[in-house]
């Protein structure tokens, strides 16, 4: 198994804060890795740092071997990377036909594509041609991640995708993502909810003030109440 994405030594500065001190990781390719954390850890930040939104003040991030932490947004996103940030980010004033038009970089929309995305998000079908912004909040995150997948990607960056959503809205993210892997895509996706992450993870990667404490399986860390409450201060048995 190769590593697809690769972070070495990086340090983000935003304004006068140093947020992230040295974060050391590889994501291998064709698997879910969880980034968890306590809020404020520097999650967000790693994620879009990676995508080129905050730039690295130090360090390296290499994707299939290309260097691309010197790299513009628009230029990381075209290597096929998909990015779904915790604000969701659809156009609000454009429908959701249109919505998904603007993300399908490589051409038309691809009708089978659709309808298998439908299969997990079927209000999309019905508000087709209604406008993002008159979706709910549940409606809106089925949108955003639409969007990343709406063609094939290398890699995708997820934060927080469950973050207030009903029950029947995770579980359908959970078996989207489940299938996306099966398809071959590779997932880096912050979690707050362990529940999930245990669920859909692999791999873990805990961070704790800008840095990486634990990396390892997600299933062993499931497992361990006692490393649960050390990093996260949280046990699996509260988050059922």
């Amino acid at each position: 198994m190769s590593d697809l994405l690769t972070l070495a030594g990086i340090h983000t500065h935003i304004g006068r804060y140093h947020i992230l001190h040295g974060v050391d990781f590889v994501v291998p390719e064709g698997q879910t890795t969880m980034l968890l954390g306590r809020n404020g850890a520097g999650k967000t930040t790693t994620l879009r740092t990676i995508m080129g939104l905050w730039p690295a003040s130090s360090g390296h991030i290499s994707l299939a071997g290309q260097r691309i932490e010197q790299r513009a947004t628009p230029d990381i996103a075209r290597l096929g990377i998909g990015y779904v940030p915790e604000s969701m980010a659809v156009f609000s004033d454009l429908t959701v036909k249109e919505n998904l038009v603007l993300a399908a970089r490589d051409g038309p929309l691809d009708d089978s594509r659709l309808e298998w995305i439908f299969g997990f998000f079927p209000a999309l079908r019905r508000f087709w041609l209604s406008r993002a912004g008159s979706l709910s909040g549940g409606q809106k995150q089925m949108l955003s991640i639409a969007r990343a997948i709406v063609e094939p990607r290398k890699l995708l960056l997820i934060d927080e995708p469950t973050k207030g959503l009903a029950p029947a809205i995770v579980m359908a993210l959970i078996e989207c993502f489940a299938e996306i892997k099966r398809r071959g895509a590779t997932i880096l996706l912050v979690e707050q909810n362990f529940h999930v992450a245990q669920q859909i993870g692999d791999a873990v990667l805990v961070m704790d003030n800008g840095k990486i404490v634990h990396r390892g399986d997600m299933a062993e860390l499931a497992n361990d109440s006692a490393a649960q409450e050390r990093l996260l201060g949280l046990s699996l048995e509260t988050h059922q």
